[in-house]
């Protein structure tokens, strides 16, 4: 069984993205993929003034083409693959943006980028794009489970490796590519993996994302083209499993392929950093809120976690916010400092501000084998040796307790505010959540 799996796995995922319908979509499957559209739009306006950002779109727009898709929160278009990077770009810089709960890829910054960008050159529907967003996460987040962890755990940020297979899939779905073609520009897609864990905490994590989003419109359009590619470019001998992963499971591509939908997996992150320090971040605020709670009565801070969070972000003594994000150490100490966790905690300014770093010095780790990934453990020590300890295997943010859409909407307003004022940040915000009735795109541009 696994070897007929293996030997079509590309093909399968090609037509499932040329042939599935928005209507024949479960309506909770449509409703989550409108959640994650939301979350995507506010991390990618949010992210806009980051000067990653800036110097993203000085270099991507040098040599741009005709200005037909938005390069979001700047006030200013560019042509779809320039633009598709800006905003892979700005919608992962500040690591506020959503995971995949199996894979841990964040879907929507590689394949949104690379079909909004698409959508709008190609003046598409709404129901156009969330229908190739919803394909392209499928590709990607399928593939990589068929390849994790041994994938992830080699060195590759599965963002970009995965998401140029969404992406591609998104934008031969927007393209109307037929599965022969489709399979093409997925092949196209994992010839071309993005993305080495080395640089998290630079801007070039944020990079990964936004080159993946690129690469897939390019495999797209050379589909379309006649551009032709191995039908087996993800499993078949020296392809993409193969080559990338020492332990393929093909079977994660076919099991409920087209009924069991992994964008249901996704979820939101309440806090501006990496998914794995937010069990820690969720205690320490818990913490903070109880009655009697004195910074200056606390002596040191000790905490238990699962194995991925010190490889992850085990950066004792971050310089940059970038560095903060990914410094289980700094995450407990800011939430404890700050009582909070959003953007402004993971800025640069935080990260050196002498009473974070003082608090950030009296917090340890240590490594629990038997641990979940989202179980963590929270004890103070307090200077008259008593101490307060707290547990949890569900965060906020996990799928057992995930952002309400109220609470997208929270998020998505802090984010844009700043960047288009309270009026127009509030016009897109209900453009998004309505993206699905909207006969066109313009009002991306008009508010974006």
């Amino acid at each position: 069984m696994a070897e007929v799996l293996q030997a079509g796995a590309t093909r399968l995922l090609a037509e499932l993205v040329a042939t599935t319908r928005w209507q024949d979509v479960p309506a909770a499957v449509r409703h989550e993929t409108v959640r994650s559209f939301v979350n995507w739009l506010g991390c990618a306006v949010g992210g806009a003034p980051h000067p990653g950002v800036a110097a993203a779109m000085r270099a991507a727009t040098a040599y741009a083409g005709a200005p037909t898709a938005t390069l979001l929160g700047l006030g200013r278009r560019s042509d779809p693959v320039a633009a598709a990077l800006v905003n892979g770009v700005s919608s992962h810089v500040l690591d506020y943006d959503d995971t995949h709960d199996g894979t841990l890829i964040h879907p929507s910054s590689p394949v949104l980028s690379a079909a909004l960008a698409l959508a709008e050159d190609r003046g598409a529907s709404g129901v156009a794009l969330l229908e190739a967003f919803l394909m392209g996460v499928e590709a990607a987040c399928r593939v990589g489970m068929a390849i994790s962890p041994a994938h992830y755990d080699a060195g590759w940020h599965i963002t970009g490796t995965c998401g140029s297979i969404g992406a591609a899939a998104a934008a031969a779905r927007l393209l109307c590519l037929d599965a022969a073609r489709t399979a093409w520009a997925i092949g196209m897609g994992a010839s071309q993996p993005v993305g080495l864990r080395v640089h998290f905490g630079s801007m070039v994590k944020s990079f990964h994302p936004g080159r993946a989003a690129q690469n897939g419109i390019l495999a797209a359009l050379l589909a379309a083209e006649g551009f032709d590619a191995a039908p087996d470019g993800i499993e078949g001998r020296r392809g993409f499993a193969e080559v990338l992963s020492s332990a393929y499971a093909p079977e994660r591509i076919s099991e409920g392929l087209g009924t069991q939908w992994e964008i249901m997996r996704n979820t939101y992150k309440p806090f501006a950093c990496g998914l794995v320090v937010h069990p820690a971040i969720d205690l320490c605020l818990q913490l903070r809120a109880e009655r009697g709670f004195s910074l200056d009565a606390i002596e040191e801070v000790r905490l238990r976690v699962h194995p991925l969070v010190m490889d992850l972000t085990g950066k004792r003594e971050p310089m940059s916010g970038l560095e903060g994000k990914f410094s289980i150490f700094h995450a407990a100490a800011v939430a404890l400092v700050d009582g909070d966790g959003g953007e402004a905690e993971f800025s640069d300014a935080r990260v050196l501000a002498p009473e974070v770093v003082a608090m950030r010095r009296r917090v340890s780790a240590t490594v629990e084998p038997g641990f979940k990934r989202t179980q963590c453990e929270v004890v103070l020590r307090l200077r008259d040796g008593s101490e307060r300890r707290i547990e949890t295997t569900t965060p906020l943010g996990s799928l057992e307790k995930p952002m309400s859409d109220e609470a997208l909407g929270r998020k998505f307003l802090g984010l844009a505010t700043p960047v288009l004022g309270a009026d127009g940040a509030g016009r897109l915000l209900a453009a998004a959540w309505s993206a699905a009735e909207r006969p066109d795109l313009g009002w991306v541009a008009a508010e974006g």
